[in-house]
């Protein structure tokens, strides 16, 4: 199975069907009078988030669908079938956006949801319509009218209630492994997340909440390296983010650099995501002396300038972690009360994440520019596929 997290494709809805011109012609029914039936109404498209599914990769290799379209009217007033409505399947947390427009669509957040997004054409007219007392043999009729087209973009974002971002090796598969059943490839070298992985945190019997750990993000991710960049805007739904940091780095980087490349790669791709609510977890500092452990963390701090919430953790032996996973749970309980006293945060929030969804689409949008721009001038036009540079990578969710 591969992971796909966004698909352009073009639908159509269908056509209406036309009214028909006709007449009794029975015997011993002599001017019969008119008998042409309406056409019937186009399918429409619509789509629906289904919970089984977790990739787009179906829309790779089919771009392009077409609802039913009605069928003309017959004779002895009948009128035609309506076209069969085109229903396609996406998973859920997926955002269809018209390209030509830039218009949302429909923002599928919840198993079950469905949206129209393509309106299928009015039936046409059939002559039995236009009879009167001074018209009685009629022969105007109606055509149907086509239905819509469109041209979207498919969005697929991860839903998360908390979210992970760090440099690669930070931990952040190792604290996801430690606060729930996912089990992500973690190891003694260096190497990185491909791919987001999702856990599910039980506090409680009924408490629990998604964590999401996204692939690392480099430094220069904003300019195209690495994964991260890619990957980022599934942070757009999260309550809260954890920027893990690793005190004991393998390279000669310091934890406070490490901590200041990934905040100015996070404010590069989207400043509305840097200003979500983020804590900042210091992590491997089992691997510490006391005194070099306290010197470290304060560094990062300093470099920072951090004012918010502060946890030191050693996410593989779970030290610091209870206390964390509590009082996220917390905040997250917090925010579901404030919503019952004003359902207008989920206004606000619904205005949030469609500012980071855009500035992510801006950014994305200018590094694909750019490798394009970079791949006309090493290769032919002939040899230049657009997806060589999206990344498809192994989707593991537990």
């Amino acid at each position: 199975m591969k992971f796909v997290d966004e698909a352009a494709i073009s639908v159509e809805a269908g056509k209406g069907g036309n009214g028909t011109m006709s007449f009794r012609r029975e015997k011993f029914i002599p001017k019969g009078g008119p008998d042409g039936g309406d056409g019937g109404d186009g399918g429409s498209v619509f789509f629906v988030a289904d919970e089984n599914l977790n990739t787009l990769i179906d829309y790779r290799f089919t771009r392009f669908y077409k609802a039913e379209n009605g069928q003309n009217g017959m004779a002895r007033n009948c009128t035609g079938a309506k076209g069969e409505d085109l229903t396609l399947k996406v998973p859920v947390g997926t955002t269809v956006i018209d390209t030509d427009t830039d218009e949302v669509l429909a923002d599928l957040t919840k198993a079950g949801q469905v949206e129209k997004v393509a309106q299928g054409g009015w039936h046409g007219l059939g002559n039995t319509r236009f009879k009167s007392s001074v018209n009685r043999a009629p022969r105007q009729t109606t055509k149907g009218t086509m239905g819509e087209s469109r041209n979207l973009k498919l969005e697929l974002k991860v839903l998360a209630d908390v979210g992970m971002l760090g440099l690669p090796n930070a931990g952040k598969s190792t604290f996801i492994r430690a606060v729930s059943a996912a089990k992500p490839k973690v190891a003694n070298y260096p190497f990185t997340t491909l791919v987001p992985n999702l856990g599910v945190v039980r506090t409680e019997r009924h408490r629990s909440f998604v964590v999401a750990d996204i692939p690392g993000i480099i430094e220069g991710a904003a300019e195209g390296a690495g994964l991260g960049i890619r990957f980022l805007r599934h942070l757009a739904r999260n309550r809260v983010l954890l920027h893990i940091v690793d005190m004991a780095p393998w390279d000669e980087q310091t934890p406070a650099e490490a901590a200041q490349v990934v905040v100015d790669e996070l404010q590069k791709f989207s400043p509305t995501l840097a200003e979500q609510p983020r804590w900042l977890l210091l992590n491997k500092l089992d691997m510490l002396d006391e005194e070099e452990a306290e010197k470290r963390c304060q560094e990062v701090i300093d470099a920072l300038n951090w004012e918010g919430p502060v946890y030191k953790i050693a996410a593989i032996s779970k030290t610091g972690v209870d206390q964390l996973i509590h009082d996220i749970q917390a905040l997250l309980d917090a925010r579901l009360e404030a919503i019952e006293e004003n359902p207008e945060i989920l206004e606000q929030e619904a205005e949030i994440r469609a500012r980071i969804d855009e500035e992510a689409r801006e950014r994305i949008e200018q590094l694909r520019m750019s490798k394009r721009r970079s791949a006309e001038d090493d290769l032919d036009d002939d040899d230049f596929d657009d997806d060589d540079y999206d990344v498809e990578v192994e989707y593991v969710r537990d």
